[in-house]
């Protein structure tokens, strides 16, 4: 298990000193997939950094498998490093190495003899799925394969848990769909524990058990990314969470809402209903028993791992003591009800 408590790292700038990560308390377990969002500037990479002893903390402290990672004298960091494996934003392979080579470099810097390193390799490629291309050059490879490599070569050296650090941003939708395959497969098939920081909501439902959300350096929200999606708490994890469900307001309701509720207009809501909700027509019921009438405006059905849930954007109309009451009624079982301004 990799923990992280009270951590706090200060960083110079010409701009002058800041905390770069305040106070970050995060757990990850053994075999899941655990995703640190947050924009650029947020704190992800120098976390990650920190994790892989490529730079120290101010204060707090860093656990995995109960080893400390703060403080270590030199020897004891590369032996740190061993145990993990870190996948960086560029794939930063030699240009003048085969495939092969690149994925054998990480073992010879660990001191690895030649004749202990053949298995290990085969191995890491055959996990990552380029067994054909080890004598190939990185001119020779597609932007995937190249991370693949990068990949393989942070798993040669059999890593309690591998470290990713935005590496989906410079790819198109087809190269990042296959990483986040591999991803998934590999942590299915040899239960690897995948930390993966990004700034792509999209990426975190797509492959993310838990997620935490980084904000200039402070972890301002985590949990189940199906938790998260289904009852954001922050105004970022609604942005967030908004960003991804590619369901957008009609502009002529757009135009027609207003911020402030009068005694002549009625609510527009965002409904979410997660699987366990959707299994009882609670809407329904709500319509029936409150003497209500709902327009349902646009509707999706959103794939989060193997979570799905309904989004909706719709009008309810009523008697505005019945309207409040089908709200909490829902509420209580466990629809997440956004008002997002009201109309005539």
């Amino acid at each position: 298990m990799l923990s992280l408590e009270a951590v706090e790292k200060i960083v110079h700038t010409h701009q002058g000193r800041h905390l770069a990560l305040k106070n970050i308390h995060l757990e990850v377990e053994p075999g899941e997939i655990y995703g640190i969002l947050g924009k650029k500037g947020a704190g992800k990479t120098t976390l990650l950094r920190c994790v892989h002893c490529l730079e120290s903390i101010d204060t707090g402290s860093i656990m995995l498998d109960n080893s400390p990672l703060t403080h270590l004298p030199e020897k004891t960091q590369i032996l740190a490093r061993r145990a993990q494996g870190m996948v960086f934003a560029e794939p930063l392979l030699l240009s003048s190495r085969t495939v092969y080579q690149n994925v054998e470099l990480a073992l010879e810097n660990m001191g690895d003899k030649k004749k202990d390193r053949q298995e290990k390799v085969v191995e890491a490629l055959q996990m990552t799925g380029l067994q054909d291309k080890a004598l190939c050059y990185p001119k020779e490879l597609t932007l995937g394969q190249q991370y693949r490599v990068s990949f393989a070569r942070a798993l040669v050296n059999q890593p309690n848990i591998v470290l990713c650090d935005d590496i989906t941003k410079n790819c198109d939708a087809r190269t990042t769909h296959g990483l986040l395959k591999l991803f998934r497969e590999l942590n299915e098939r040899y239960h690897f524990t995948i930390v993966l920081a990004t700034d792509a909501m999209e990426v975190i439902k797509m492959v993310c058990h838990r997620v935490a959300i980084l904000h200039q350096g402070e972890m301002v929200e985590h949990g189940e990314v199906s938790g998260i999606f289904a009852h954001p708490k922050t105004d970022i994890a609604k942005e967030y969470v908004k960003s991804a469900t590619r369901l957008e307001m009609p502009n002529a309701l757009r135009r027609r809402l207003k911020s402030q509720e009068t005694d002549h207009t009625y609510p527009v809501l965002r409904l979410i209903v997660d699987n366990n909700a959707g299994q009882e027509p609670f809407i329904a019921h709500a319509v029936q028993q409150f003497e209500l009438t709902m327009n349902i405006l646009q509707a999706h059905l959103e794939a989060i791992r193997d979570l799905h849930l309904g989004i909706m954007i719709a009008e309810l109309r009523g008697k505005k003591n019945n309207i409040q009451s089908a709200i909490a009624y829902l509420e209580e079982r466990g629809l997440h009800i956004e008002v997002l301004g009201y109309v005539l």
